[in-house]
């Protein structure tokens, strides 16, 4: 997903080497056949990307097949420490999750994309794909809804226009008019709404982690069951809890950066 719609570059040896990245990420366990298969590079081409990320320890042969090595783990790691709400909002994620007994997430936004950078699990969460460091496509999210909200006009138009409004479900908002409609409801009631746009049965509530200058950087959100998140307790218990987590770690964030 990251990378996508980017015009007016020349494929580059790196770009190869992303490439082939990429496809390993989605399928572990690829030969250097099924690679020259999706791939329009020589075989030859392709086998020296590969020794070299082996030799890097970015990929690493196991089955027959390549896999993504470790490596990839210390620099996922470093990559979240930098955050800076991350610490303080992990810790909110937490006890909301035990509080509500549902799924919450903690996202940052980076360029066009929502990015998972933390979960945790109440007594009944719905397990679903979603993991930690995926990249989604901000309308389809209640916590990517809620970002999108509070951006600049220009901010917001380049990334519709540069990533449209894909479906993920019969649910998902794809009609600008109707997107731009709800974006004005949330900004004004403070929170989003995910009924079933991103997974089929699965409701959520989001908001949005804010600059003193109201820039939104990331966002919380709790999801659960359509059957049991819904109505009031996800429009006014789950939300009320969702947004005294926001104010705290919007409090703590404001302290420290007077340190």
């Amino acid at each position: 997903m990251p990378g996508e719609n980017r015009k007016n570059r020349p494929v580059t040896t790196t770009e190869t080497s992303l490439e082939i990245l990429e496809i390993v990420k989605r399928n572990d366990g690829v030969t250097l056949s099924d690679l020259n298969r999706e791939l329009d590079v020589a075989r030859s081409t392709i086998h020296r990307h590969l020794l070299t990320l082996e030799d890097n320890d970015l990929l690493v042969r196991e089955d027959g097949g390549y896999g993504l090595g470790l490596r990839f783990l210390d620099f996922g790691m470093r990559s979240r420490e930098r955050i800076e709400f991350y610490d303080i909002a992990r810790d909110q994620v937490d006890r909301l999750a035990e509080d509500t007994g549902e799924k919450v997430w903690l996202v940052a936004k980076e360029g066009d994309y929502s990015v998972h950078l933390y979960k945790a699990h109440g007594a009944n969460p719905l397990e679903t794909s979603a993991r930690v460091g995926q990249y989604r496509h901000l309308h389809q999210l209640a916590a990517g809804k809620a970002i999108l909200a509070h951006l600049p006009d220009d901010e917001l138009e380049g990334i519709i226009e540069r990533q449209g409004l894909p479906e993920k479900t019969e649910n998902t908002v794809v009609d600008m008019d109707d997107l731009t409609e709800e974006l004005n409801t949330i900004r004004e009631r403070g929170c989003a709404f995910n009924l079933g746009e991103s997974i089929a049965g699965l409701n959520a509530v989001g908001a949005p982690l804010r600059t003193e200058d109201g820039y939104p950087i990331g966002a919380l959100s709790i999801s659960g069951p359509a059957n049991r998140v819904k109505g009031d307790l996800l429009r006014e218990q789950l939300l009320d809890k969702l947004l005294a987590a926001i104010d705290e770690i919007q409090i703590h964030l404001r302290y420290s950066s007077t340190d």
